[in-house]
């Protein structure tokens, strides 16, 4: 049967309800005027407004909403229309058209994205993992050197081999008990000693810093100047693993510190040194060594020739030898040398006359003991042992000893500054030049362009 929602011709009734509970309806579906009673017995009079009021509550909602309600409503369209679409195109075998692409995302057609997917869906395989293997191998090195990885690769000693050297730097020397040290002794103590920490960090070797004043505790021991050989003997003791110790004075500073060790020296060791004195001989030394009665080896001006048999390296300089930086390998030969060089009968005999102390003992050795000479090998005073202008300059600049910026010498030795030079003045300037020569790229591109042109326009110098 029709149910109208028109208004009821009956004032304050209405037409019953259909489905309310109401046991006085008419088979028409007419309410009686009689009352209605509840569930309960209650009186309920039930009309078509009370019905629909009471829908409402329970629902929550009107049933219908007029249009235009809400700035949603208005706007769903726009709104939905800005926002990513989610969809991979027409597949064939999707039988749903609704669920195609669902939760996947596709950029924009004509968007920078959307070009970039296209490229990459149009390179081929092969030039894919080109890419891929170019990118991680450029990952790897980037990680390789921002990464303590580098340091340890360096240090390893079967990789890098920095485990096998360790330098050895006199520290505190003149300060202490015996006399005080004024701010430029400072200042050199502390730029030396900050040079060879920048160094050994960047190629893992270590580095012993010999504190001098505290070896004057024993008294009766003491000896003025030779403390280099104890000092050796110790560290071979603490640096079990070590193969190579290099003695530096304080007054030494390494100039180029890209050099390591084992590319500018030990690669090739018998290239970079020399056996035969009588290629440098200042002073007048007799080799080889005078006698019959030597084996071949002893005999022969170059030992056995073989690199591996080098124990010591030692620069000369126009006096002889310069034990300022110095190279000693580990090995019986050298506990031989050592105990022979630091015994008293020798110091307490001769240590007047020796002026330079421990190296006069290290001569008057290599001239009277045959066992020395074919186990010492000589070494250009400019691969480690740079002397400034001021140094051994009586027969002027000499170029196997004197320093040269072009040539970009390894280590510079303000040997000798103490007397009569400015040791501070010395370090500063050779400090300030190591810098410049190990410029950065960007220092470079900054400081030889952008100050140029700056200059050509302004006329003045800027500072970076």
């Amino acid at each position: 049967m029709s149910l109208s929602r028109s208004p009821s011709p009956r004032p304050g009734g209405g037409w019953s309800s259909p489905g309310l509970a109401n046991p006085y309806a008419t088979v028409s579906g007419r309410s009686s005027p009689a009352k209605s009673y509840g569930v309960n017995g209650g009186a309920n009079n039930v009309t078509w407004e009370s019905a629909k009021a009471k829908s409402n509550g329970v629902n929550g909602y009107p049933s219908f909403s007029t249009q235009s309600q809400g700035f949603f409503n208005r706007h769903i369209r726009r709104i939905s229309a800005s926002l990513p679409r989610f969809n991979l195109g027409e597949e064939k075998s999707y039988a749903e058209k609704e669920k195609l692409g669902r939760g996947r995302w596709i950029p924009r057609e004509g968007s920078k994205l959307a070009k970039l997917r296209i490229l990459v869906l149009k390179t081929s395989r092969k030039a894919k993992i080109r890419f891929l293997i170019a990118t991680a191998f450029l990952f790897m090195i980037i990680l390789f050197y921002i990464t303590p990885l580098h340091y340890w690769y360096r240090r390893s000693k079967v990789l890098g081999g920095g485990k096998k050297f360790v330098i050895i730097l006199a520290a505190n020397q003149g300060g202490g008990v015996m006399e005080w040290k004024g701010p430029r002794e400072w200042a050199i103590e502390r730029d030396s000693v900050k040079n060879k920490k920048k160094y050994i960090n960047k190629w893992g070797y270590d580095l012993e810093i010999v504190d001098m004043s505290t070896k004057k505790r024993y008294a009766h021991e003491w000896r003025e100047s030779w403390e280099k050989v104890d000092t050796i003997r110790n560290c071979l003791r603490k640096y079990p693993d070590a193969e190579w110790f290099w003695w530096m004075d304080l007054n030494t500073f390494i100039m180029e510190p890209s050099y390591s060790l084992q590319s500018h020296i030990f690669n090739d060791l018998a290239k970079n040194t020399y056996r035969d004195i009588n290629e440098y001989n200042p002073l007048n030394i007799t080799h080889p060594f005078p006698s019959d009665h030597l084996d071949a080896e002893a005999r022969s001006p170059v030992g056995d020739g073989k690199a591996s048999s080098i124990n010591l390296i030692v620069p000369q300089d126009c006096g002889g030898f310069n034990l300022g930086s110095f190279f000693i390998r580990r090995g019986p030969w050298t506990d031989r040398l050592l105990d022979v060089w630091w015994d008293p009968v020798g110091y307490e005999q001769k240590h007047m006359e020796w002026e330079h102390k421990e190296q006069d003992a290290l001569e008057f050795l290599y001239i009277n003991q045959p066992w020395i000479r074919p186990h010492t090998a000589f070494i250009p005073q400019r691969k480690i042992n740079s002397f400034p202008e001021g140094a051994c300059s009586e027969n002027g600049n000499d170029t196997r000893i004197h320093y040269n910026e072009k040539d970009r010498d390894f280590v510079v030795n303000m040997a000798g500054c103490e007397w009569g030079r400015d040791c501070w003045g010395e370090m500063y300037n050779f400090r300030e030049l190591s810098n410049y020569l190990n410029r950065t790229w960007w220092e470079r591109f900054k400081e030889d362009l952008v100050a140029a042109i700056w200059f050509k326009i302004t006329g003045k110098k800027i500072r970076i």
